[in-house]
């Protein structure tokens, strides 16, 4: 691997810790890897741990912004929209990810039948 220790940046982009992850990050450590024992990408942890500024500094050293997480099971995107970070959303589509889809609004059975909502 590398210098870093990816477990700990991992850690590290969950709680916060900036600086943390930058160290490990500058010593080598592959912020597109997925460790067996985790099956998460740091950037699907970090955004879904609601660290914005995590994120934003992944992106900017290499974080693949397409790259799924398989123990997540969303993308950067779709964790992003999850975890209410729309900075990251948009961040996100401005390195040409697509926006999901708004969620499809139900209507409640009152307003199927009279055409009005219930309330």
């Amino acid at each position: 691997m590398s210098g870093g220790n990816w477990k700990e940046m991992f850690n590290a982009g969950c709680d916060g810790d900036l600086a943390l992850v930058a160290y490990h990050v500058k010593a080598g450590v592959d912020v597109n890897y997925a460790h067996p024992e985790f099956l998460s990408t740091p950037l699907v942890a970090a955004i879904l741990a609601g660290q914005q500024e995590v994120a934003f500094f992944l992106l900017d050293h290499g974080a693949n912004p397409r790259l799924p997480s398989e123990f997540d099971g969303v993308t950067p995107m779709q964790a992003a929209r999850k975890a209410g970070l729309g900075g990251v959303e948009a961040r996100l589509h401005g390195l040409g990810i697509p926006l999901p889809p708004a969620p499809e609004r139900r209507s409640g059975w009152l307003q199927r039948l009279f055409g009005r909502p219930a309330g």
